[in-house]
């Protein structure tokens, strides 16, 4: 009896997602990243421990249930065990495994369908030919268990074959059940991560949709590609913020932030497109992200000076609390002093009245002595010596008479 074969690692380096109307590659996986196929695997079972030689039969049903040895964990496994081990098959079997797996995936019976998507996403990196298409016709299955697994290896398998997925995943999108549709905006927020130009696909044609639900879910997932979207996805962020929908402008806002660390030149771009928001929420995450910009820009400069002259209290205090960072000298004072005279707010007065005094001429006696250089501290016990030093040419007493010569003054004549 051989024992059950170890989990491996699975290179998907061959497969290059295309765009399927044009052909053309969306993006290549570098050669070093790899799956682990324990994630897109079945959940843990007596499958396991099959004999990788008996899989076959038991998946094909040429036998209803095999015993299993004491050496492989003892216990009976059936035919749904040996679907569910299909992709441990030897290399050499796995046509003939593929052919087992579309055959169960159109059983009559629904539990064997069940079983064959639960194998699909770990078996489609050995041989993926057909599975979208058994896939998509289960996502539209009469049996309610049946499409809630086909959601599950629909979110697998759309992050590792996109292109493959991309009719698949379009439609359920648009799905009228809100069950297919969460569970479609799930499969696209994890392909965004893995393929952050597919996620741009789709993303560019969800925020053109009229439905503002199809609008609202996509603008969640711009944060998935803000920072690896390239101009696509910046596109799709500037686009949001000048949705006619509150909440998408809300969504679109919170990859302010996330863009100032990675393409601060475009985010500062945004910011300025989206200062003026009417709502707080859009204009708070503008404040966030603001902070982070380069103080040391003149175009922050004058974005700061214009949101210190803003309607919204809290976007004032915001920039009105930076002018000490971004100006100085007359410049610093000459603003605070013009923001001073429209300013309404008690405590905002108080700040900019400060900021436009000049303390070290204007301030009060105790303001102003701290701008003086402080005096170096003399000790009292320091020996004040103000005698003469003695030339080492000259005798002593020549000294002698010189000292007392200069005590005295001499008669003026």
């Amino acid at each position: 009896m051989n024992a059950p074969s170890a989990p491996t690692i699975v290179m998907a380096n061959e497969y290059v997602a295309r765009d399927p109307r044009t052909g053309k590659v969306i993006q290549k996986r570098e050669k070093s990243v790899e799956h682990d196929i324990r994630s897109l695997e079945p959940i843990d079972g007596a499958w396991r421990r099959i004999p990788v030689y008996e899989i076959l039969k038991l998946a094909s049903g040429d036998i209803e249930y095999l015993q299993l040895s004491l050496t492989n964990g003892g216990g009976f496994v059936n035919r749904i065990d040996g679907i569910k081990a299909l992709s441990r098959v030897y290399e050499n079997l796995i046509p003939k495994a593929h052919e087992i797996l579309l055959e169960v995936l159109d059983d009559d019976l629904a539990e064997i369908r069940i079983a064959g998507l639960e194998v699909m996403p770990s078996f489609s990196l050995k041989l993926h030919t057909d599975l979208m298409i058994y896939l998509s016709d289960r996502l539209k299955d009469t049996e309610i268990d049946v499409r809630l697994t086909a959601m599950q290896a629909l979110q697998k398998m759309s992050p590792i074959f996109p292109s493959g997925c991309e009719d698949i995943l379009r439609r359920e999108l648009r799905h009228e059940d809100k069950v297919h549709r969460k569970s479609a905006f799930e499969a696209l927020k994890l392909t965004s991560v893995a393929w952050p130009e597919a996620g741009c696909l789709h993303l560019d044609e969800l925020i053109r949709e009229e439905e503002v639900d199809l609008r609202r879910r996509g603008s969640k997932i711009l944060r998935n590609i803000a920072a690896k979207g390239g101009p696509t996805g910046w596109d799709l962020i500037g686009w949001s913020l000048d949705d006619e929908d509150v909440q998408v402008r809300r969504n679109a806002s919170q990859c302010l932030v996330t863009l100032t660390n990675s393409e601060p030149r475009i985010a500062l771009i945004l910011v300025e497109h989206a200062l003026n928001d009417e709502d707080t929420t859009v204009r708070n995450s503008v404040i966030r992200a603001m902070k982070k910009l380069d103080m040391q820009s003149p175009r922050v400069t004058d974005m700061i000076l214009r949101g210190a002259r803003s309607r919204d209290l809290n976007l004032r205090n915001a920039c009105i609390s930076q002018l000490s960072i971004i100006l100085t000298g007359d410049r610093l004072r000459e603003s605070a002093a013009e923001l001073l005279r429209q300013e309404t707010d008690p405590k905002l007065r108080k700040r900019l009245a400060a900021l436009s005094v000049d303390l070290e001429l204007d301030g009060t006696e105790t303001e102003k002595n701290r701008f003086l250089a402080p005096v170096d501290k003399v000790d009292d016990d320091d020996d004040m010596d103000f005698t003469l030093p003695i030339r080492p040419d000259k005798p002593k007493g020549e000294h002698d008479k010189q000292k007392a010569s200069r005590s005295k003054p001499e008669d003026l004549r």
